[in-house]
């Protein structure tokens, strides 16, 4: 039909098999409903979410490892953020689950007319614009980070990084400016933002090339990549790659981004 609006894209995050499988079937028999993707993990739906544009994402609270609650924060610092339906067992998140954003909250076991209510939300969040969706340009994804603190929000420009720091479940980003934490995983951070110029150079940091002004043997730390907002050290598995990449941004001249 023409005029007709795109089935939406979604993904199905649920650690119990029996229940993603039903969820999943149940979405499918929708007709606004087109692609449905599944994953039986936090960590999984994080991988997904970084390679795919979804319209929605329905989302158990309650996995072991990365819990829905991770994973909305995740899906917040999107560039373009999909709607999210939380889907659980209990009442207890539902204040939490709002306030992170989400279009829908429902309760497990679900009702295939509860379910399609949950998708004209979602839909009617996309047609408004505030649902984010599956584009027809490819996302740069957290070219700009938002980080809360409490009452204050903060936005860091991905370009003003000059090294990342692992710190745990969170990780440190390091400006000109000063330092900012926030709950992402070093591994995820690493594959979004590879193609902008970060590179593993340690087990626990990524630096971005075009801040890198020289590289150092010190005694303390052996050799560590200088930057204007600190030395970052870098593993002898990662010394020979490092150099490369630094010789072909030299040649490119996309190096010494603080002279500029």
């Amino acid at each position: 039909m023409s005029g007709s609006p795109r089935a939406l894209q979604v993904l199905v995050v649920e650690d119990e098999t029996s229940t993603r499988e039903e969820l999943a079937d149940l979405l499918t028999d929708l007709p606004e409903i087109g692609e449905v993707y599944a994953a039986e993990s936090g960590t999984r739906a994080v991988q997904l979410l970084g390679a795919t544009a979804f319209d929605a994402v329905f989302l158990d609270i309650s996995m072991p490892g990365l819990d829905g609650m991770d994973v909305a924060r995740v899906i917040s610092q999107l560039s373009a953020p999909p709607a999210i339906v939380f889907v659980t067992a209990s009442e207890s998140h539902a204040i939490e689950a709002f306030g992170i954003g989400a279009v829908d909250y429902l309760l497990k076991p679900i009702r295939p007319e509860r379910l399609a209510e949950s998708v004209s939300r979602v839909g009617a969040a996309r047609r408004a614009g505030t649902g984010g969706g599956a584009a027809s340009e490819p996302r740069d994804e957290l070219a700009v980070v938002q980080i809360d603190h409490g009452r204050r929000t903060v936005f860091v420009r991905r370009d003003d990084v000059q090294f990342v720091e692992a710190h745990g479940d969170y990780i440190r980003l390091h400006t000109a400016q000063g330092t900012h934490l926030i709950r992402l995983s070093l591994s995820y951070l690493e594959e979004i933002w590879a193609p902008a110029g970060f590179v593993r150079v340690h087990r626990g940091y990524l630096v971005a090339v075009g801040w890198v002004h020289d590289l150092r043997v010190t005694g303390s730390s052996g050799l560590v990549a200088c930057t204007p907002a600190g030395d970052v050290p870098v593993s002898r598995r990662h010394a020979r790659s490092l150099k490369e990449q630094l010789l072909e941004a030299a040649r490119r001249g996309q190096l010494g981004r603080a002279a500029r």
